[in-house]
């Protein structure tokens, strides 16, 4: 079983850059692939970024560029660091483990969201 919590949302104008954080409990965090989604209102939760316990990357063409995904295996911890936010990038951003690729249902856990707003 696996726990996230994230962290580190906010407000931010357009143009700045935040940084999430979601820790993880479990003892084989280093093996799960962690992932980053986001749910504008009205919207379906969509991908924006993917790293495996070795490291491998993916990223969303929306944030490529922009967002770096992250992790840090002794803290059992994934980061999303996000610059030069617009507007379009407001949503509520969860993090997600045990997955394989960039759909929402091949993840087994979730953390419950971390609130992302970007002003104009």
């Amino acid at each position: 079983q696996v726990q996230l919590v994230e962290s580190g949302g906010g407000l931010v104008q357009t143009g700045g850059s935040l940084r999430l954080s979601c820790a993880a409990s479990g003892r084989t965090f280093s093996t799960y692939t962690m992932g980053w989604f986001r749910q504008a209102t009205g919207k379906e939760r969509e991908f924006v970024a993917r790293i495996s316990g070795s490291g491998n990357t993916r990223y969303a063409d929306s944030v490529k560029g922009r967002f770096t995904i992250s992790r840090d295996n002794a803290k059992k911890t994934v980061y999303l660091q996000m610059n030069s936010l617009a507007p379009e990038d407001t949503a509520v951003y969860y993090c997600a483990a045990d997955g394989i690729g960039t759909l929402p249902n091949e993840y087994d856990y979730w953390g419950q969201g971390t609130q992302v707003t970007v002003s104009s």
